[in-house]
């Protein structure tokens, strides 16, 4: 069986535990290898070798750092369709889905190019007499990235080319459910000509989180997945003193107006709420309709559910299997709960007959009509194929039940009417706020972050603010006396 390993000081790193996890092909339902986890002598060697590689890195020059960026993102471009199998193969979903992963990451990558401008500091000349102020930005020393199963790629590409252009050196501790992706970049880095030991990828469950968190030696700690978990890392390194920004879990509504375009509105509730198996923290899991749209809408997006082809991802399909039996059982229990609750199932995706090995973890698209807010189907973040309609009479009504959730991620209002997406913008306690866009995912040269308990810690992820995050600024105060020269040298200067 295929060990999957750590990658350590530049090289493939020889497991001390002898603890593993099963990884699994969702579409066939079989066990495709064992994932190492680490044990504390695994932790310690991640972190010694960071900590090593550190003062060489913070030293070299930003034409450095730039070339060897731009070399990743020249690699990444090239061998992305790689990438995308690898992905496919371990959390399932399409190709075409992969390959929109990475190129969304990548927009980071090339982001972090310019970082020679991002990490400029400020300059005031006679702030006082023949005193001169500046500041400088310098990198924190080695950081820590925990990332999630749904986007392998993506996610740990929102922190690391941003850490590693400022100067810092990186610990990525993929999930360990598929942990392949982080082990393709990491080599990917080394071609690329980054020094041994600035990228590092630590495979393992909490004992690798913990070991993180709770060593002195790493300064920050990055992290997106539930809101549970976000909430432990952001409180455990608050605790420690450590830099922390941890992304958590979201209820995305999208606010249906009646003067919308009910076409726009269903090819975006089935793309939103069905891409990637419902996997994503920006899917769109409620539709909030004000009547008197709800079973036109509705009527819409089941017949565009009914051309939704679920299989194998490496087939001509739309979507595929969820993550795990496990994960796949949990959403398929909502929908038994929502039932329950009173809320009608319009569509049922238990049902589904998928293009694909019958041991696959199958869930077709679910789609709920009048679903209860006491119901847990609608209170918890389901993280699967299964859209909820609740019906409001008002835009005032539909406002006051998203504002009253308890997470504030992305949302998204459908409307020709621009005084009501005025309002619904600057009202709305989100995030990220779409305008007839379902799913509001920040470019690069933004930030990505949400509001109440989809968001803990100092910053958002990427654009300026990734920087400010991965650096710290000094001011200085200074005064010379004497002028000074370093004599003559008419060569071009270099690097």
């Amino acid at each position: 069986m295929n060990l999957i390993s750590h990658y350590i000081s530049g090289a493939e790193h020889r497991p001390s535990s002898t603890r593993t996890a099963p990884v699994y092909d969702p579409a066939l339902g079989t066990e495709s290898g064992r994932v190492a986890l680490a044990d504390e002598t695994d932790i310690k060697a991640a972190i010694d070798s960071a900590k090593l590689a550190y003062p060489a890195w913070r030293d070299s020059s930003l034409a450095k750092r730039q070339q060897i960026i731009f070399k990743f993102r020249e690699l990444l471009n090239e061998r992305k369709p790689e990438l995308a199998a690898i992905i496919t193969a371990e959390h399932g979903k399409v190709l075409s889905d992969a390959l929109g992963e990475i190129t969304r990451g990548q927009e980071v990558v090339e982001f972090a190019c310019g970082m020679p401008h991002l990490l400029k500091g400020e300059y005031s000349e006679n702030a006082s007499t023949n005193v001169d102020v500046y500041s400088t930005k310098q990198p924190l020393g080695v950081v820590g990235i925990i990332s999630p199963f749904n986007f392998p790629a993506m996610v740990p590409m929102w922190f690391f080319p941003i850490a590693i252009a400022a100067g810092n050196t990186v610990i990525l501790k993929p999930s360990e459910k598929d942990p392949s992706a982080a082990l393709w970049m990491a080599k990917l880095w080394t071609e690329a000509g980054l020094p041994a030991g600035v990228f590092n990828v630590l495979q393992g469950d909490k004992e690798s989180v913990d070991g993180l968190i709770n060593s002195d030696d790493v300064a920050a700690i990055s992290f997106v997945g539930s809101t549970p978990i976000a909430k432990y890392i952001y409180e455990n390194c608050a605790k420690k003193g450590k830099r922390v920004q941890a992304l958590g879990g979201a209820k995305n509504h999208m606010l249906v107006l009646p003067d919308a375009d009910l076409d726009l509105v269903a090819d975006s509730a089935i793309n939103a709420g069905f891409g990637s198996a419902g996997e994503r923290c920006m899917a769109i899991s409620v539709v909030v309709a004000v009547e008197p749209v709800a079973d036109e809408m509705i009527e819409k997006i089941v017949s565009r559910i009914s051309q939704i082809k679920v299989g194998d991802g490496r087939r001509a399909c739309d979507m595929g299997p969820l993550v795990t039996k496990e994960h796949r059982d949990k959403v398929a229990g909502y929908i038994e709960i929502a039932e329950a609750d009173g809320a009608k199932v319009v569509v049922d995706g238990r049902s589904v007959v998928p293009d694909g090995d019958k041991n696959g973890f199958w869930l077709g698209p679910t789609l709920l009509d009048q679903v209860p807010t006491s119901s847990k189907a609608y209170q918890d973040e389901i993280f699967g194929p299964v859209l909820s309609v609740i019906r409001v009479s008002s835009f005032e009504e539909g406002l006051e039940l998203i504002n009253g959730g308890i997470y504030g991620n992305g949302t998204a209002v459908f409307t020709n009417d621009g005084g009501a997406a005025r309002r619904f913008q600057n009202e709305v306690e989100a995030g990220m706020i779409g305008v007839n866009v379902p799913i509001p995912v920040p470019v690069a040269y933004f930030s990505f972050g949400g509001w109440k308990n989809s968001l803990f810690g100092d910053s958002r992820a990427h654009g300026e603010e990734g920087f400010r995050f991965f650096t710290r600024t000094k001011v200085i105060t200074s005064r010379w006396l004497d002028p000074s020269h370093g004599g003559v040298n008419l060569g071009f200067p270099q690097n």
